[in-house]
């Protein structure tokens, strides 16, 4: 059924019998032949005949649409079977958000690859730019990343989970009893972040336009020069439920992040081209959405 259903989406396109079956290398009554056996089969009209021209039945529609989707997958089973075939060295390139947390990630690593072996996994942390330059560039094959711009068709975006941001900040500071801190009033103190030089204006962008943080910036290496600044009361950082599991409770509190007295979150994403996706890729994402859940 499968040719068949090629012939039909063929003949649609070109709104011509005449013009798919050359296009088919075949002849003009062997391709109405097909699409006549295809109606049989399905006992059903497809294809409303008027003399040499023809209208297609809201039916033909249905068959006509979702036909493309099918033999979509199938071409892309066919070249993913061949693939791996002929892959004697299957790589799979992986890149995570430094900083949101590894569990789930490293779970998925795991599971990944106790079921192919076969497989070698390349692993890459960086921030949300650096994920998004490297998939872009095709110098990794998926990112685990948040949400910083709109979803596009480019890409395939596999929402993974949502998080509450909350702010780090010194159990001694004005904010030692605050049950909930908006970015207004943090203000005079600077933000924290953790990147080096050549991320820090798009990560300053980012939290100005997206946050809405209004004071300056204090650049460091790692999470204990941030506790070191937080502890003195010469910063705060930003953090969400889950990284706030690698500070000092014993000195740093961490509490709920608003803007105009709206809660902030961030959505997580799992992102692959779409011309770039294969077996590997679904069932490595398959996997990390199944930790989620």
């Amino acid at each position: 059924m499968f040719q068949q259903m090629q012939y039909f989406i063929d003949v649609v396109d070109a709104h011509s019998f005449t013009q798919a079956a050359a296009d088919d290398n075949i002849s003009q009554s062997a391709i109405s032949q097909q699409i006549k056996e295809l109606e049989n089969n399905l006992g059903v009209l497809l294809l409303k005949r008027q003399g040499r021209s023809f209208e297609i039945t809201p039916a033909g529609q249905y068959f006509y649409q979702h036909s493309r989707d099918v033999l979509g997958q199938v071409k892309k089973i066919v070249k993913d079977t061949v693939r791996i075939a002929n892959d004697n060295e299957p790589e799979l390139r992986v890149g995570y958000l430094k900083s949101f947390g590894t569990t789930e990630f490293l779970q998925t690593v795991a599971e990944f690859s106790k079921s192919y072996p076969e497989v070698k996994i390349k692993i890459n942390n960086g921030t949300h730019e650096q994920l998004y330059d490297w998939l872009r560039e095709e110098k990794i094959d998926l990112a685990f990343s948040d949400q910083r711009r709109a979803p596009s068709n480019e890409y395939v975006n596999d929402f993974l989970t949502e998080s509450g941001l909350m702010v780090a900040v010194s159990q001694t500071g004005e904010f030692s009893h605050a049950e909930q801190i908006d970015v207004a009033d943090l203000a005079d103190l600077p933000c924290i972040l953790i990147t080096d030089s050549k991320q820090q204006l798009a990560e300053e962008t980012y939290y100005q336009e997206i946050l809405g943080v209004k004071g300056g910036f204090r650049l460091v290496a790692n999470y204990d020069e941030a506790q070191m600044l937080i502890a003195a009361n010469q910063g705060y950082l930003i953090v969400n439920q889950r990284t706030q599991n690698l500070l000092d409770s014993g000195i740093i509190q961490t509490v709920p992040l608003h803007n105009g007295g709206h809660e902030l979150t961030q959505k997580y994403y799992m992102y692959w081209k779409v011309d770039n996706s294969g077996f590997y890729i679904e069932t490595f994402a398959e996997m990390f959405e199944h930790h989620f859940k």
